[in-house]
Order: structure tokens, then sequence, then C-alpha cells
């Protein structure tokens, strides 16, 4: 594979991106909106610049880095991609709809991955004319700082389609880890109920945001505390997630908590809106390479 597509330029797809093009791979962004392309480009190249003050990377490979990108509000330049990522948010019709209008649009060597945490590959894969060529590649939140991607092949998934995915992920430089199309696969099947009873006990006044933050990171040893994490993602993603994964657990814990749909209606959805449950300056949503 020379040639990677990510269609979805939010913070996931930006992360995703990074991966890509950090690690030689020609990068086609997509997305609809101009202004998230934009912003998308803008947080990219502010984070590989970051990356050469820490000297994680050089100026000249920075700069050959974001040579790779191609931003484009056109999905026809997923055409000539090898594999094409989606990383939309968590709504199985407009995850269906896309890979609908991909299958149409890439050759029959093009693998489909989908990069959700909660649906069904399988569900997904079933609106394609191509279900053995597509796979779940799910990247962990911030891509572009974490190494772990839950591989995961959908029913009809073909042992061909989940090896090229896996080699992809070593060349990207990420960990692999296989998983069965089950919701939540690994990660989201402990952490959407863990960062929702971080919710709760903030709603029952048992702790301050920070308090909690600061427990879980020196108590588990956490690089990050569950508001910190809930800001970063979205408070509307978490809803999504809950919303997904209720009504397939019917699991108490992963019902969105009164609070969290209170501060979603009022706007403060974390990072990307400047106030969560932490306030934010400039928005930014990614911190330099660690």
């Amino acid at each position: 594979m020379r040639k990677i597509g990510v269609a979805g330029a939010g913070t996931m797809g930006a992360g995703i991106a990074i991966v890509g093009v950090r690690a030689g791979f020609e990068t086609v962004l997509f997305d609809l909106q101009g202004a998230a392309l934009e912003r998308a480009r803008s947080q990219i190249e502010a984070f590989l610049q970051a990356s050469v003050r820490k000297k994680k990377l050089t100026e000249q490979q920075a700069d050959a880095a974001l040579g790779r990108l191609q931003c484009s509000p056109s999905i026809s330049e997923l055409a000539e991609c090898d594999l094409v990522i989606e990383a939309v948010f968590e709504d199985l019709a407009v995850k269906i709809d896309l890979f609908r209008k991909l299958d149409g649009l890439c050759p029959e060597s093009t693998i489909l991955a989908t990069n959700t945490s909660t649906l069904s590959v399988t569900e997904i894969a079933g609106g394609t004319g191509r279900p053995d060529r597509v796979v779940g590649m799910h990247f962990c939140l911030p891509a572009q700082l974490m190494k772990l991607v839950e591989v995961t092949p959908g029913l009809i998934t073909s042992d061909e389609t989940l090896a090229k995915a896996w080699a992809l992920c070593e060349n990207l430089g990420q960990e692999a880890v296989q998983t069965r199309d089950s919701p939540g696969f690994v990660l989201n099947h402990f952490l959407v109920p863990f960062n929702n009873d971080a919710i709760r006990l903030v709603e029952q006044a048992v702790a301050e945001p920070a308090e909690i933050d600061r427990a879980v990171k020196q108590g588990l040893g956490y690089p990050m505390g569950p508001c910190e994490l809930l800001d970063l993602i979205g408070l509307d993603t978490q809803i999504r997630l809950c919303e997904a994964l209720y009504p397939v657990t019917l699991d108490p814990r992963v019902a969105a908590p009164p609070l969290l749909r209170r501060m979603v209606a009022a706007g403060h959805l974390g990072r990307k809106s400047g106030r969560g449950f932490f306030d934010y300056e400039g928005h930014a949503m990614f911190g330099a390479e660690r």
C-alpha cells in the first residue's frame, strides 16, 4: 500500500491522517465541510511543528510529511487509495451510506476500513458489494499519540483483507490487537461505562472533575483522567457511543447520564467547543507528540 484515504476530518480523522503522513504514506483526508478540512490541516501542521520542537521529527521530516497530505472536499479523490479508513461519527446509517458510496467509487482491490468503536463491522460491511474487503480498524484516541489499533474482521472479512490491515498497522508504526465483532470490542467495553461512572461522580458531587482525574492518574497510573479524556473525544461523541452500545447490551452503566445530556444541550462539548468539564483556549485539540 502506498496511498491511504481518511473519510472524516474530525478529531479522529485528523489524528489518523497524522499517523499516515508521518509513516510515509500519501494520505487523502476527505470531508464535505471545507471548514473542517481547514481546521484539520492547521491542527496537523501545528502538531508536526510541535514534534520538531520536541525533537521527535526534523524540520525536513515534518515538511515532507505535510507534503504527503492532500485535503479534499471531493469524495472522488479517494478512488485512487489502496485503503480508505472511515472516521465519521458513530451512526450506523451514516456509515453504511458512506460505505455504499465508497463501494461504487473505489476499485475492487481497495480495502474499506471502519474506525467504529462500538458498531458492528459486519453490519457496516453489509451495505457494500465487497463485505469480504471490509475490516474494522479502531484507532485509539488520540491516534497520533496512542499506538493501539483494534483490528476486527466481520463475519465475511477475508483472511487476505485481515492480513493486509494488520500489515498496514505495522507499517504505520501502530500496535494491532485482533478482536471479535462484539459491541465495544475491547476498549469501549471497559471505557464507555468507566467514563459514565466518572460523570456520575461529578453529578453526585462526590468530587470535582480535576480531583477525579488526579485520583485516576495517581491511583491507577492512567496518563489521562476520564474527564480530560471525555473533553478530548467530545461529550457529544460519548452520547453517541452510549446510544450505540446500550440497545445491544442493556447495561445500565452504558446509558448516558443526565448530566452528560445537559452539558451537550448547553453546547459544552469539550475541547472542540472550548468548554466541557474544563475550559480551553484556542480550541486546541491535539498536544505535541510525547
